[in-house]
């Protein structure tokens, strides 16, 4: 009896060994661009996946400088997941360098592009006839394209689903997880859909014009009636000039914005002397490219809409 107590131990051992070091080798090695990819790529893969980010929070995708580390980090993957529409210029020579043979995933595939603001005003003149120029002249040319296609909800169940047909790529025997935890997930985010729209509706339509330091809240303008307006391009590697300060001041006035933020990524500087030059109060922190610290107001991405949706209302409307 004894040995056959020690016989079923031993059996029941080997088959936990077994379980483990299957667990280990069906972990998929992911490396996403920045943190918010992070986040959405975290609730699709779960337990199965095991995820790294080179700009990670309060990081600034716009101007990361690749480190050695990181080329051999993506060696090392098996996806490789990245916005697209030219957010991350550094992306493109690392993966080359690397030498990595892991697939490749640009998350904002199948979305409906804008245009950026840059190609706007290259093509509206009227536009910036009628007092809409954002004075993007001579700013850094980020692409054809606005990039921050996940500050609209719609646009990251996209996102979601093309992390998961990734995962399901790469890793067959978990595809069933990877839906269902995708599918949990897309859920989530409709609900919080819903309660933008409805805290957002709340705001007064004349209320509505808002200032941020860059223009990262376009598709948020688009989907959800707010205007944003910033000194800076598309990217944090374009400088306003005092020209662009200017007629900034003059738009905040002529379009009475209620509020004016800065961003968890930007020099705040900026955005205090345009506050000081117009009698805007500074409402607070807005979190564009980034999500916050894990101990911060944006930890996850359904957190950081909540915390801008949040501040911008209380900033406009208190409470």
């Amino acid at each position: 009896m004894f040995r056959t107590f020690r016989l079923a131990t031993y059996t029941s051992l080997l088959a936990l060994v077994g379980i483990a070091s299957s667990a280990s080798a069906a972990e998929l090695k992911v490396v996403a661009s920045f943190s918010i990819i992070a986040d959405l790529a975290k609730n699709v893969g779960g337990e199965r996946v095991d995820i790294s980010t080179f700009v990670g929070p309060d990081g600034d995708a716009h101007v990361y400088q690749p480190r050695p580390a990181d080329a051999a980090s993506l060696e090392g993957a098996d996806v490789i997941l990245v916005n697209g529409l030219q957010f991350e210029g550094f992306m493109s020579r690392l993966i080359e360098t690397s030498g990595t043979k892991a697939a490749v995933v640009e998350v904002s595939k199948g979305i409906d592009p804008l245009k950026s603001a840059e190609e706007e005003h290259h093509e509206g003149e009227e536009k910036a006839e009628a007092g809409h120029d954002h004075g993007h002249e001579g700013h850094h040319h980020h692409g054809e394209f606005d990039p921050h296609a996940w500050q609209s909800i719609h646009n990251s169940e996209t996102y979601v689903k093309n992390i998961a047909d990734a995962f399901c790529g790469a890793d067959k025997a978990g595809c069933a997880t990877y839906t269902a935890n995708s599918e949990t997930y897309l859920a989530k985010l409709g609900a919080l859909e819903t309660e933008v729209k409805a805290a957002i509706g709340s705001i007064p339509a004349d209320k509505r014009t808002i200032i941020t330091s860059h223009d990262a809240f376009g598709y948020f303008e688009r989907d959800y009636g707010l205007k944003f307006i910033a000194p800076e391009g598309i990217s944090t590697e374009a400088e306003a000039s005092a020209a662009d300060v200017a007629k900034l001041v003059d738009q905040v006035r002529e379009d009475k914005a209620s509020a004016i933020f800065v961003e968890n990524i930007s020099n705040p500087r900026l955005v205090e002397q345009i506050a000081t030059e117009t009698g805007l109060k500074v409402g607070g922190t807005l979190y564009s490219d980034a999500l916050s610290g894990i101990d911060g107001p944006a930890s996850t991405y359904i957190d950081m809409f909540r915390s801008n949706v949040n501040t911008i209302k209380s900033a406009i409307v208190g409470g």
